[in-house]
C-alpha cells in the first residue's frame, strides 16, 4: 500500500460522505501540508472540510476552473455566512477596510477600482524597478552581521518587498516596520477561528492604520508626488471613480498584499532552493534561470493556500457537490499545485519542468495585481543572494508558522 493510500494520523476521512475532519492549526499539518494533499488528491481531491464548513477542491484543473468561474465571487452579498464570526461589532474598523477593498469587490466596482491601480503593475512599468530592487537587495546583504549568521525573514525577506511598494505608493520609507506591525496583525483574522484578542489586536490595527493613511493623504493632496497614491487621490478628487473609503481600503490592500505574500515566498524560496544541496547558484545563473526557479519555488511551496469565493447561484462543482447562493468554497491553492493529475512527480523541485505552472497568484478578473511586481522581486533577490554568499546554508530545520492560509516561516537562520 502507497504511503498517498493511507490517511495521516491528523486527517480523518469519511469516503460515505466526502467529509473530512483535519484540524488546520495541527502543527503536523501545516508544518507539511502535502501530506494530507497526496492523500486527499487519491481519495476524493473534492472534499467537505468540516473544521471550515464548506466543500474544498484541490485538483488542478478543477480550482483553476472555479477562479475563473463568474457564478462565484470574493462579494459577500448576504451578510456574515454560518462558518465566520458573529456578532461584529469589535470588528468595525477592520471590517471598514476591508469593505471597499478592491480583493473584496466584483464587478462593476472591481472593474473600476483595478483600472485605477493596473497602471502601475503592468510588467513594462515593474521592469523599471528592476535596479532599485537589485541595489537594495545588494544593500541589506551588506549589512548582514559579521558572524555570518542571520535571520533572512527580517534581514532580507521583508525589507524588500515592504521598502519597493512604500516607494511606489510614495509612503515614506521609514514608516515601513509600522506597516509590518500593522499588516501582520491584521492578517492575523485570517487565521482559522482567531481569538477575540487577536480579532481586538486586528481591529486596533486596522483603525490606526486607517488614521494614518487619512492623516498622510491630507499632507499628500497639497503636496502631490509622481506616485500611485498620488494618483489615487487624484482620482478620488473627481468624486466619481474613487471614494475616500475605497481610496483607504486600496492603499492598505496594496500595502499588505504588496509585502505579506512576498516575505512568505521569498522565504519559502530560500528554503526550498538550499534543501536542494550543492551550489544554489545554478538555479540563478541567468535572468531565465531565476525566472524558472521562482516559478517553480511558487509552484513547490506557495505562500497562500486557501482562498475561498461564495457562490453566487446554486452551482454544482462536480456530480454530487452542489453548492447553494451565499455558501463559501475553499479553493486549496498549495494542494493544487500539488496535483499529480497536473504535474509529474509534484513533490519534486524542477525549475525545468516541462508543465511549469501554478495558481498561486490566483486566476480570472481576482488574478493578484502585483504578480509581476513580486515575480520581479523574488527573481532579483535570490539571484543577488545567493551569487553574494554561494555557501549559504541552513543553521536549522527551519518551521513554519501557525497560520495555514498563509504559508511563511518562523524564523530562516542561515548562516555562510
Amino acid at each position: 500500500m502507497s504511503p498517498e493510500t493511507i490517511a495521516p494520523s491528523f486527517l480523518n476521512f469519511d469516503s460515505t460522505s466526502r467529509r473530512v475532519r483535519l484540524n488546520p492549526r495541527d502543527a503536523d499539518f501545516f508544518q507539511n501540508p502535502y501530506v494530507a494533499y497526496a492523500y486527499l488528491h487519491r481519495v476524493s481531491p473534492t472534499f467537505f472540510w468540516e473544521d471550515y464548513g464548506f466543500w474544498c477542491v484541490s485538483g488542478f484543473e478543477t480550482v483553476n476552473r472555479l477562479l475563473r468561474d463568474r457564478r462565484f465571487g470574493r462579494e459577500n452579498r448576504w451578510g456574515p455566512p454560518v462558518n465566520v464570526i458573529e456578532g461584529r461589532e469589535h470588528l468595525s474598523a477592520f471590517d471598514a477596510a476591508e469593505r471597499h477593498s478592491l480583493l473584496e469587490r466584483e464587478a462593476p466596482v472591481h472593474t473600476r477600482l483595478r483600472a485605477l491601480v493596473n497602471r502601475a503593475f503592468v510588467s513594462r512599468q515593474i521592469e523599471r524597478l528592476r535596479p532599485r530592487v537589485e541595489a537594495l537587495a545588494h544593500e541589506l546583504v551588506d549589512r548582514f552581521d559579521k558572524d555570518r549568521r542571520a535571520d533572512l525573514l527580517p534581514a532580507f525577506a521583508t525589507p524588500i518587498p515592504v521598502t519597493v511598494i512604500a516607494e511606489m505608493l510614495g509612503v515614506p520609507a521609514d514608516m515601513g516596520p509600522q506597516l509590518v506591525a500593522w499588516s501582520n496583525r491584521m492578517v492575523a483574522m485570517y487565521m482559522h477561528r482567531p481569538t477575540r484578542d487577536t480579532q481586538d489586536d486586528a481591529n486596533a490595527a486596522a483603525r490606526d492604520f486607517s488614521a494614518f493613511l487619512r492623516g498622510y493623504i491630507v499632507q499628500r493632496r497639497s503636496d502631490p508626488g509622481d506616485d500611485l497614491l498620488s494618483l489615487l487621490i487624484s482620482a478620488s478628487e473627481t468624486g466619481e471613480r474613487l471614494t475616500e473609503d475605497e481610496l483607504i481600503s486600496s492603499v492598505i490592500l496594496l500595502l499588505n498584499a504588496g509585502h505579506e505574500a512576498t516575505v512568505h515566498q521569498t522565504g519559502n524560496a530560500v528554503k526550498t532552493i538550499l534543501e536542494q544541496g550543492g551550489d544554489p547558484r545554478r538555479f540563478v545563473a541567468a535572468e531565465a534561470d531565476a525566472a524558472k526557479a521562482v516559478e517553480e519555488c511558487l509552484r513547490f511551496d506557495a505562500p497562500l493556500h486557501m482562498f475561498t469565493r461564495y457562490a453566487y447561484e446554486t452551482v454544482e462543482i462536480e456530480p454530487g457537490v452542489v453548492v447553494p447562493p451565499g455558501e463559501s468554497v475553499g479553493l486549496l491553492l498549495g494542494a493544487a499545485n500539488s496535483d499529480p493529475a497536473a504535474f509529474v512527480d509534484p513533490r519534486r523541485f524542477d525549475p525545468d519542468r516541462p508543465d511549469q505552472k501554478n495558481v498561486s497568484f490566483g486566476a480570472g478578473i481576482h488574478f493578484c495585481i502585483g504578480a509581476p511586481l513580486a515575480r520581479l522581486e523574488m527573481q532579483v533577490a535570490l539571484k543577488v543572494l545567493f551569487e553574494r554568499l554561494p555557501g549559504l546554508s541552513l543553521a536549522q530545520p527551519p518551521r513554519y508558522r501557525d497560520g495555514f492560509h498563509f504559508h511563511g516561516l518562523e524564523r530562516l537562520v542561515c548562516v555562510w
